[in-house]
């Protein structure tokens, strides 16, 4: 059962980085659009597209909270304790992104709009790094069993400077896959070259950062390493064949399967992370079994997973459905 909430766990890992990721990308894309006359039909595309969106797309953190708190409470409170500094950085940032990004619609001034929408858009940057900083400091081990770890070194070293800086970066390529088809379902087309660009940029830039990971992760968390080149090497595998697969399509201009190759090669890494971190919560020093709550919570857990699943799940496809065609538009 343990084994059965983990795999529940990280599919919620998985779902918030492919919504939340392209939420934060867009952040990062509305912070190098430039001034404001320059910038103001990507932000004026972006606001369109995540404005209907960017606040459900939070839940599957919540899920996740809630998971790993229920399911594996001493693990949530060692990762609580030892990496309180990047998670606190973390919250603060999603409260400053939202606030930036409502306060901003309702601004009167041009400063006001410049103040919220640098808030909105340097926090879209900053919490997914320090997001990626906390999966490199649980991935390599230097969150302990009991007790809090050193509250810096946890999430400032190679594999959590590897984590951040990875995370902004396939941030950056959802974002700009989802509003690369966004400008063509709405015919924009100068906005369509401008997104591709970027994407395919992006798409280099996450490559060339994951490569580099392969030395930083042989060298400061070897057994992460050698699974995913291991157990996980099919999803890892997977994620190259998705985002090559992305890049070819973004050179062709074919962007029907576009979004869903974005999607699966970034969930395909996070299931290879879980995966070449099986059957360990933390590190290599605390299982699932171990760190489980009694079997009657776990039971209730994936009882609760069912019910959410069969009612929020539904309602949740109807609102991206609505998205994707357009419904929610503003002028719609």
């Amino acid at each position: 059962m343990s084994d059965v909430v983990g795999v529940i766990l990280f599919l919620g890992v998985a779902l918030y980085a492919v919504f939340g990721g392209a939420d934060f990308g867009a952040g990062f894309w509305d912070l190098t659009a430039g001034g404001a006359a320059r910038g103001r039909r990507p932000r004026a595309l972006i606001d369109q597209s995540i404005g209907p969106v960017w606040e459900a797309n939070h839940v599957w953190l919540i899920f996740c909270l809630v998971v790993l708190w229920t399911g594996f409470p001493g693990a949530f409170a060692s990762i609580m304790e030892t990496l309180c500094v990047p998670l606190a950085a973390t919250a603060l940032g999603i409260v400053a992104r939202g606030a930036g990004f409502a306060f901003g619609k309702v601004s009167l001034t041009l400063r006001q709009q410049r103040v919220f929408g640098a808030t909105f858009a340097i926090s879209s940057l900053v919490t997914p790094f320090f997001l990626g900083a906390v999966a490199g400091g649980i991935a390599s081990g230097r969150v302990p069993a009991v007790g809090d770890g050193n509250r810096i070194t946890s999430w400032l070293n190679p594999t959590s400077v590897l984590g951040g800086v990875l995370a902004v970066t396939v941030c950056a390529y959802l974002a700009a896959v989802y509003l690369v088809v966004q400008a063509d379902r709405r015919g924009l087309r100068d906005l369509e070259a401008y997104f591709r660009a970027r994407a395919v940029a992006a798409a280099v830039a996450a490559g060339v950062v994951s490569l580099a990971g392969i030395w930083v992760l042989d060298s400061d968390a070897p057994r992460l390493f050698h699974r995913l080149f291991g157990a996980a090497l099919p999803l890892v595998v997977l994620s190259v064949v998705c985002g090559l697969g992305g890049l070819v399509l973004l050179w062709r201009g074919a962007f029907r399967a576009l979004r869903p190759l974005a999607a699966v090669a970034v969930a395909a890494v996070v299931g290879g992370w879980g995966v070449a971190q099986y059957p360990f919560v933390l590190g290599t020093h605390l299982t699932l079994g171990d760190a489980a709550a009694p079997s009657s919570t776990l039971t209730a857990v994936v009882a609760v997973f069912v019910v959410a699943a069969l009612t929020c799940v539904p309602s949740l496809v109807f609102l991206y459905s609505l998205e994707e065609r357009g419904r929610l538009d503003a002028e719609a």
